[in-house]
């Protein structure tokens, strides 16, 4: 017979405090990296590559103002913003439908398919970059917003569908046979009657495709060239070349680069756990 998990009020003092330990610790260390980069972000060049450690040294704006006024910074988070939406709306198409048929029907190939997905993402970046600069290349697509955003879905929507086949197959399939009977065809079925209850998943898949390009930085310095085109991850490189590094400008735009990836984490929040949880398992 197994052995029922104890509850919170059966476990013993020294285990309360080990665990409370344990995740204080896991925040310190989480949380440490932000809340300094942040604090430097406050401070004078001088102060951030002083010897001396300090919280606080003239904390002011001003690294904030340079980023925004002086710099290219205003262009590549407009590169940015159209580069992730445009990879979260497509990638979200394409990994929902997928994900559906995967999960909804029979065709020759499937489990071949489905294989394909999984080891597409056993690839590093770093072998991938050639092959896909190449296809770029003959295309005409180099330096363009275009090029990133089919480098980064074909990153996300492998792991993607996968997720959403997942999350789909807790979905009952009595829903789809009622929905036949009412004469709703497959893709009404899949409109109507299962993303509105797939929203939790999506929220997931969302998220992590709009992540994938948000912060990138290797296919990013490679598809683009002029400046006017770079997008964050390639752009903040500017601000620590092998020689006089601009640490100042750099945490200021490191803090700026959190505000849209936050603001997609808080509106997409409630369904994560529910999404992740329920697309791990099969109904």
């Amino acid at each position: 017979m197994s052995r029922r998990p104890r509850g919170r009020g059966q476990r013993s003092v020294g285990a309360s405090i080990a665990l409370h330990a344990t995740l204080i610790t896991a925040t310190v260390i989480a949380l440490f990296p932000v809340v300094w980069v942040f604090l430097s972000s406050l401070k004078p060049r001088s102060a951030i590559q002083s010897s001396r450690i300090t919280l606080f040294d003239q904390p002011s704006l001003d690294n904030y103002r340079r980023v925004l006024l002086e710099t290219s910074f205003p262009t590549w988070f407009l590169n940015s913003i159209v580069v992730a939406g445009l990879t979260m709306v497509f990638g979200l198409a394409m990994s929902a439908t997928a994900g559906y048929a995967l999960s909804r029907f029979n065709f020759p190939g499937k489990r071949g398919l489905m294989w394909l997905f999984l080891v597409t993402q056993m690839f590093p970046v770093a072998i991938l970059i050639v092959p896909i600069y190449t296809i770029m290349a003959n295309l005409g697509l180099i330096d363009t917003k275009l090029s990133l955003v089919i480098a980064y879905c074909s990153v996300a929507v492998p792991f993607c569908t996968w997720m959403l086949r997942g999350y789909f197959d807790t979905i009952p399939r009595d829903l789809d046979e009622a929905a036949a009977l009412d004469g709703l065809g497959p893709f009404a079925t899949f409109w109507h009657v299962v993303l509105p209850l797939a929203r939790p998943g999506l929220a997931v898949t969302a998220f992590y495709t709009f992540l994938t390009a948000w912060g990138e930085v290797a296919y990013a310095i490679a598809f683009t060239l002029s400046d006017s085109k770079l997008t964050l991850g390639a752009g903040l490189q500017q601000f620590v070349p092998q020689y006089n590094p601009q640490w100042d400008l750099l945490t200021a735009g490191a803090v700026l680069i959190m505000v849209p990836a936050s603001l997609v984490f808080y509106f997409a929040q409630k369904h994560l756990v529910a999404g992740l949880t329920a697309g791990g398992t099969k109904g």
